[in-house]
C-alpha cells in the first residue's frame, strides 16, 4: 500500500512538472553569436527555428537569417547550462538536391560525428513501470507525461562528407560500425546503453571513435 501511494505521489509531481515546465529551448531567446557565411559575426540574443532553418538575432532590432547565409551558430542555453552549436550543412532527405540545413553538433569525432535535430511532439511514452525513470529523466527528455508536449530528436551521423539519417535501430547502428561491432555490442551491454537515447548514443559514438583511434 505504501509503495502504491509513493508511486502515485511521484506521478502527481511529474504531472505538476509538466504543467509548469519551462518553454522549450527553441521558444526562448539565448545569448550567443551567429557566424555568417561571409565571415561576419553578429552577437546578441538568438532564437532558432530548425523546422524552417532560420535563426533570429535580437539587438536593437530583430534580424532573421536562413541557413543559406549562416556558417554556424553558438548559443548559451540557460535551461541546459551549456553552450550549444548548430552548423549549416548541405543535406537532402528526399532527393539528390541538397539544401543548407541546421544540425546541432553533439559529438565531433575523426571517424564519426553525431548530429541531431530536435522537434516538439506529443508524449506517447507509458508509465506502466519505473524502468523509464533512469531512461528518460533529464533536461533534454523529461519524465513521461502522456498527452503533453516533449522534446524528441532525429539523429544523424556525419562520416566524411556524407550525412546519414539514423533510424535508432540497434541492428543498423552495429552495421554502420561493422568493423567494431563486437566491441560496441559488449560496451552497450556492459553499461546498459540504448541506441535510441540521446545521452547513450553520444557515449556509443565517443567510444567508437576511441576504438578507431587505437588501431
Amino acid at each position: 500500500m505504501e509503495k502504491r501511494s509513493y508511486l502515485f505521489l511521484i506521478c502527481l509531481l511529474f504531472y505538476a512538472y509538466g504543467a509548469n515546465a519551462h518553454s522549450f529551448p527553441s521558444q526562448l531567446w539565448h545569448s550567443g553569436k551567429v557566424y555568417l557565411a561571409d565571415g561576419e559575426v553578429i552577437e546578441g540574443m538568438i532564437k532558432y527555428d530548425l523546422e524552417n532553418n532560420l535563426v533570429k538575432v535580437q539587438k536593437k532590432t530583430v534580424k532573421t537569417f536562413s541557413a543559406v547565409s549562416v556558417h554556424h551558430v553558438e548559443i548559451f542555453d540557460q535551461q541546459l547550462g551549456g553552450v550549444r552549436v548548430f552548423y549549416s550543412l548541405p543535406y537532402s532527405s528526399h532527393s539528390e538536391y541538397k539544401v543548407p540545413t541546421f544540425f546541432e553538433l553533439l559529438f565531433e569525432g575523426e571517424d564519426m560525428t553525431l548530429l541531431c535535430r530536435e522537434y516538439i511532439t506529443i508524449d506517447a511514452r507509458g508509465m506502466n513501470n519505473m524502468a523509464w525513470a533512469g531512461m528518460h529523466m533529464g533536461p533534454m527528455w523529461g519524465p513521461p507525461i502522456p498527452g503533453q508536449n516533449r522534446l524528441a530528436f532525429n539523429f544523424y551521423f556525419l562520416t566524411g562528407q556524407q550525412i546519414l539519417a539514423f533510424n535508432q535501430k540497434k541492428r543498423d547502428l552495429l552495421e554502420l560500425m561493422d568493423d567494431k561491432s563486437p566491441e560496441i555490442r559488449l560496451f552497450m551491454r556492459k553499461y546498459g546503453l540504448s541506441q535510441d537515447r540521446r545521452g547513450d548514443l553520444l557515449r556509443i559514438i565517443a567510444y567508437y571513435n576511441h576504438l578507431k583511434q587505437d588501431v
